[in-house]
């Protein structure tokens, strides 16, 4: 039987072997050091690298992403962490205007190797301020590579690509998925930035998801299996570079297209999916493409209330039902 890990032990292990892998990795972000991170996703990486690897910095986004790009573009692999993804509005000058554009407007003589993980997303309760998906901030960024792993071994073979790449990339990793386990990675474990993956095989109706929503999809695809109803789950990985073609190969299967986003409606990055369905793969369609998302409003603290805004399980499996009776 394979080796189980947590979805937050992996991030430490994936930090790590790039730590020993390239001596230009470094580490900067708040109590990322002796600390371990708030989310413990750094334990054990100030023991092993010290405090020439690991930065402890102040409470400023704006010096984390800063002194992260002037890292990154000096010849370091800077990996910054920003606590929570509802603070890139702290730093968002530095994440839309300066890290993405630099290596266009220098004509490529300037590149800005560096990632900024961040943990993202609602489900526990942090309320309206700390508890956002915000994957779709940053997909109005051009020169943004976005990478949201749903798996431990995901998290580890996309955080060697996202720190090897010579361009910025923002890491999501979900604060609800944390505890969860799944199989280790394999030593020297890479998975390529924009290849989806399909996590379950089916032939009825095609589930689009991304980071905490695959496993909601992969429960809902249990449930209905009992009806009849036979899920086909593409998880996304990466949203830049987005693996449309993976979409559109499963949706020539199954003819019925659902997108379960975490992010709000309005502007969630379903729409981009949506839209690419409609324009490259609408001969295939028989339905119209439908997407859940999270409700426009700011995230109740109340658990009752949350699940009210976010996707759940029972609201996918009832939209799934519609789209397969259509």
């Amino acid at each position: 039987m394979a080796d189980l890990t947590t979805y937050r032990d992996a991030v430490s292990e994936g930090l790590a072997r790039e730590l020993r892998r390239d001596p230009t990795v470094v580490l900067l972000g708040e109590d990322i050091g002796a600390a371990g991170g708030v989310f413990k996703t750094t334990a054990g990486l100030f023991e092993e690298f010290g405090a020439e690897r690991v930065w402890d910095t102040p409470i400023s986004e704006q010096a984390i992403v800063g002194a992260a790009m002037g890292a990154a573009m000096t010849g370091m692999r800077p990996v910054a962490e920003i606590m929570f993804s509802d603070f890139f509005a702290c730093c968002w000058d530095y994440l839309a205007n300066e890290i993405p554009k630099a290596r266009y407007m220098t004509g490529g003589q300037v590149t800005v190797p560096l990632v900024v993980r961040t943990a993202n997303g609602g489900g526990l309760g942090f309320g309206a301020q700390h508890s956002q998906s915000v994957e779709n901030w940053a997909l109005t960024v051009p020169g943004l590579k976005i990478a949201a792993p749903s798996t431990p071994a995901d998290v580890v073979g996309l955080m060697a690509s996202a720190v090897r790449s010579d361009d910025p990339v923002v890491f999501f990793e979900h604060k609800g998925l944390f505890a969860s386990k799944g199989e280790a990675a394999p030593p020297g474990h890479v998975v390529p930035l924009g290849e989806a993956r399909v996590a379950r095989e089916g032939a009825d109706v095609t589930v689009v998801a991304l980071a905490a929503t695959v496993p909601l999809a992969l429960a809902a695809a249990d449930e209905l299996a009992g009806e009849g109803i036979d899920i086909e789950v593409v998880d996304l990985r990466c949203l830049i570079p987005l693996d449309m073609a993976t979409v559109l190969r499963s949706l020539e299967k199954t003819s019925r297209l659902i997108v379960v986003e975490e992010n709000p409606y309005q502007g969630g990055w379903g729409a981009t999916v949506a839209s690419v369905v409609a324009d490259e793969g609408f001969e295939m369609l028989d339905a119209p493409v439908r997407r859940l998302a999270g409700e426009n409003v700011p995230l109740p603290f109340a658990d009752a209330l949350e699940r009210e805004v976010i996707p759940t399980v029972a609201k996918l499996v009832e939209a799934v039902r519609r789209l397969a009776s259509y």
